[in-house]
Order: structure tokens, then C-alpha cells, then sequence
């Protein structure tokens, strides 16, 4: 079994400010989750503490990203942890943090080969230069990164050192838990004309953990690659887990995403994952972070404990 490398990544970078002079809770989740009995439960053989980056609400020359310089410095800098706990024969769990995390996470997981990706998410974060208006406002990169990871974006944040972009190919994505693909007003309909495998919360709750988790590995097996798996709490319904940057219902059963996230990492061809998104600004964000309002945690936590041997030598 591999021993977990937990990296607690306390970035905000991605996200848009709520209202003037607000700044985002997320950079706080890795202590506050922490604080809840992270280390106790996951007995991780190393803890890396990567420095909380400035944000600003400001824009930055040369880019339409929302604090996209200091994005990708930040992504850098967990791209060489990422690649260094590989080498190592560990197992990284990434805790940020905002969903952009997923950039530096796989550009360090691709430098051991070519990957797949499992975006568990109650947004498919797709927002790109293909359907919003780029001079109308900054991009906020938490929104984007399944975009970018596709290479979709500024190349700021889609290009990374000693490898090929895109970070992950298309029909190497499976996508779980949109909830806003069958409204109206869906802000990223093209994603349905990709050949991403797009799962979305309805039929997550019509099918079950199980034929999730057939479907995924039937689209896993085109190629056989190792995978990433990315995990926002939002995924959970809002009655669940409030203290989220974007909270929403439908949400994924608590039990079915313990199945899932069990699965998918109980899987030798699993590289790494990371969980991003908690909120923890307010003493409620905080109270929802450690108690009743985050009540699938510990069973989240334990799941991750069911982490991968390493692939057997050839």
C-alpha cells in the first residue's frame, strides 16, 4: 500500500471576490479541515505546507485570469511536490483550496507519463474563451480549470514545463456530478459536444454507485492510463455542505460518493487526487467544516485510507 504524501494547499487564487473587499475563505480549509482530524485519520508518512499565495482583486498585465500570474506560480511550485511524491512510490492527496489547484496537481502527475482524469465535481468548470467574453471581466480560473486542464484558456495556465498540452486529452475525462446541465441557461453547453464521458448528478442518483463506477472504468479502460482524480465538496448536495464557494441541489448522496471515491482510489492505476472548494471564512463555514454540516468527512477520509498499492513491476 502507498504511503500518502498530504499536501495542504492554501490557495484562493481562483476565485472571484463576492463583493468589494471580500476575500475568499478557501486558503483556510487545509488547517480548518486539519483541526477536524485529517492527519489522525489519514496517518500520511509526509505533510508538505506549501506557502498561503497573496490575492488580489486587481487586474495583472498580460492576462484576462484573475490572479493568473500568481496562479501559475503557485501551480509550479505544487507541480514539483506532486512529481517528487511520484518518484518517491507515495500516494499525493492534495488539499486546497480552490478547484485551480488541479493545474500544478496534474502537470506534476503527467511528468510520470500520460494521464487520464476523474473530475468529481458539482460544476464541470469549463468556462473558457469559446463561450464568455473575455473582455467583459476577469476569468476566474476555479471555474476553468477543467477547461484549461484540456487545454482550453490563456496559455498562461494551459502550457506547463516538460510537457505536451494539453494536461489531459478529452476523451480521457470522465466528468461526475453537473448539476446545471439540464438548465436552460447552462453557462457551458459545448462541453456536451466533446468526447468527454459526462456523468451528470441526475443520473448519478438514477444509477447508483456502482454502474458510476462500471461506466467510469469502461471509459478508463480505452486506454489503460493512470488517473487523477479531482474531487470539489461541492459535489454534495448544499444541505450536506453549505460552506462552499457555490453551493447548490441536487447534490451526490454522501454514501454514493463514499462508494465512488473509495473505488477510484482503491485502484492501482490511481496517481493521486485532490479536494478542494470547502469554505471555511465564518465561524458557521467553520462549524460546517468539522460537525453536523459536513457529516460525509470522516467517511470521506476513511475511503481515502483504501489507497492503491503501486503497479506491480513489469
Amino acid at each position: 500500500m502507498r504511503e500518502i504524501c498530504l499536501v495542504r494547499a492554501p490557495s484562493n487564487l481562483g476565485l472571484r471576490p463576492l463583493r468589494p473587499g471580500h476575500i475568499p475563505g478557501t486558503w483556510r480549509a487545509p488547517q480548518a479541515l486539519t483541526e477536524a482530524g485529517l492527519i489522525e485519520t489519514l496517518a500520511p508518512l509526509k505533510v508538505v505546507d506549501l506557502d498561503r499565495p497573496a490575492y488580489s482583486t486587481e487586474p495583472q498585465p498580460g492576462t484576462r485570469l484573475r490572479n493568473g500570474s500568481a496562479i501559475r506560480s503557485f501551480n509550479l511550485g505544487l507541480a514539483e511536490v506532486i512529481a517528487g511524491a511520484l518518484r518517491r512510490g507515495e500516494f499525493p492527496l492534495v488539499v486546497g483550496g480552490d478547484c485551480a489547484v488541479l493545474l500544478g496537481a496534474l502537470a506534476g502527475a503527467r511528468r510520470s507519463g500520460p494521464m487520464a482524469l476523474v473530475h468529481v465535481d458539482g460544476h464541470s468548470d469549463f468556462r473558457h474563451p469559446g463561450n464568455y467574453d473575455v473582455d467583459a471581466s476577469l476569468g476566474s480560473a476555479a471555474g476553468m480549470d477543467l477547461a484549461l486542464a484540456t487545454g482550453r484558456g490563456e496559455p498562461l495556465l494551459t502550457d506547463w514545463p516538460e510537457i505536451a498540452s494539453p494536461l489531459v486529452a478529452d476523451e480521457q475525462v470522465i466528468q461526475i456530478g453537473e448539476r446545471e446541465n439540464r438548465d436552460p441557461d447552462f453557462a457551458w453547453p459545448d462541453i456536451n459536444s466533446t468526447t468527454m464521458t459526462l456523468i451528470d448528478v441526475f443520473a448519478v442518483r438514477e444509477l447508483g454507485a456502482a454502474k458510476v463506477l462500471e461506466k467510469t472504468w469502461t471509459a478508463l479502460a480505452r486506454t489503460g492510463w493512470a488517473y487523477w482524480v479531482h474531487f470539489d465538496v461541492d459535489a454534495l448536495d448544499q444541505t450536506v455542505m453549505p460552506a462552499v464557494d457555490s453551493p447548490g441541489s441536487p447534490g451526490i448522496d454522501p454514501d454514493d460518493l463514499v462508494v465512488i471515491l473509495a473505488g477510484l482510489v482503491a485502484d492501482p492505476r490511481c496517481t493521486g487526487m485532490d479536494m478542494t472548494i470547502f469554505r471555511s471564512g465564518s465561524r458557521s463555514d467553520r462549524r460546517a467544516g468539522s460537525a453536523a454540516g459536513f457529516a460525509a468527512w470522516p467517511d470521506v477520509c476513511a475511503a481515502l485510507v483504501v489507497r492503491p498499492a503501486p503497479p506491480a513491476s513489469p
